[in-house]
């Protein structure tokens, strides 16, 4: 049984809706749906009477969701006690990242960062969008960074977490150059050719973001999806290889972009702005994360 899921009960039981419970767990309808299945297979019973509306709890969604509530605030305590426990020496924050960002604009950050402020120890775990929100939700990190898009917004209570704007970068299509330095695969494609795609998987930020770009595309698309991965730096290089057309973020691929092997499929109305985000949690008792973040914010005001 996966933890996650009693929470994604929670968030249901709070909204009565799956449409919007799955946007807060940031997963689709169909994915909490299967979880919410999951979860009423192991406790053996059904949880939520799916023919009411609002959806409604059974009395054992209800006795569960009591029970579980306190069975999950008292292992977040006890996981909170032995991560301060175990945490780094000295001045130290926790964070989390996006992949892309843990490996592209996070170091430059953190090295100019530094060098204006003063050192401080960082432990950083590289992973998806989700699972970093989760992680922030849940405080097992102090900071985290992530993409940011109005279509796909974030959603974190204001009341409890707060935000700052680092930057932004392009989000752009890009393919495998021809010797003439042409593109290999260039948007839209033809009906009777489609491009190969190179997807993301379902439930990714990056992969809400291309179909958004593709609902407002300007022209009809024939693309046929070759290929899925959950990770940018791996579609990418998919890309580079010659198998499809891949949307990336423009600092993961400045290099191949500049050499060549490399360039972008379609102009300007097939890319987006993507913003980058730091966000904490309000209430935070690291006092430096607290020092770090008044820094930030006093660059961003100056």
């Amino acid at each position: 049984m996966n933890l996650r899921w009693i929470d994604d009960l929670l968030v249901l039981a709070q909204t009565q809706s799956f449409s919007r419970a799955s946007e807060i767990r940031h997963i689709t309808q169909s994915a909490l749906s299967r979880r919410i299945r999951s979860l009423e297979e192991w406790v053996g019973a059904e949880l939520v009477n799916r023919g009411t509306y609002p959806v409604e709890l059974t009395p054992a969604g209800k006795l569960f969701c009591d029970e579980g509530r306190e069975a999950l605030k008292i292992l977040q305590e006890a996981r909170a006690d032995i991560r301060q426990e175990t945490r780094m020496p000295g001045k130290a924050i926790q964070v989390r990242a996006g992949h892309t960002l843990s490996m592209t604009f996070l170091p430059k950050w953190m090295k100019q960062f530094q060098l204006r402020h003063g050192p401080f120890n960082a432990r950083v775990v590289a992973e998806n969008v989700l699972d970093a929100v989760t992680a922030l939700s849940e405080g097992s990190c102090d900071l985290m960074f992530c993409y940011h898009h109005p279509r796909a917004p974030i959603l974190l209570d204001p009341d409890k977490f707060d935000y700052l704007i680092l930057g932004s970068e392009a989000f752009i299509p890009v393919s495998a150059a021809l010797a003439s330095g042409k593109p290999a695969f260039s948007l839209p494609g033809r009906k009777n050719s489609p491009i190969p795609y190179l997807a993301y998987t379902a439930t990714t930020f990056l992969g809400r973001i291309v179909d958004v770009i593709l609902k407002d595309s300007p022209a009809a698309h024939f693309l046929e999806r070759c290929y899925e991965a959950d990770m940018a730096m791996l579609l990418m290089n998919m890309a580079k290889e010659g198998y499809g057309v891949a949307w990336v973020p423009e600092s993961a691929v400045a290099d191949a972009l500049q050499q060549g092997s490399l360039v972008r499929a379609g102009d300007a109305a097939w890319s987006t702005q993507l913003e980058i985000r730091s966000y904490r949690a309000r209430h935070s008792t690291n006092a430096t994360l607290e020092e770090l973040w008044h820094s930030l914010q006093t660059e961003k005001e100056s």
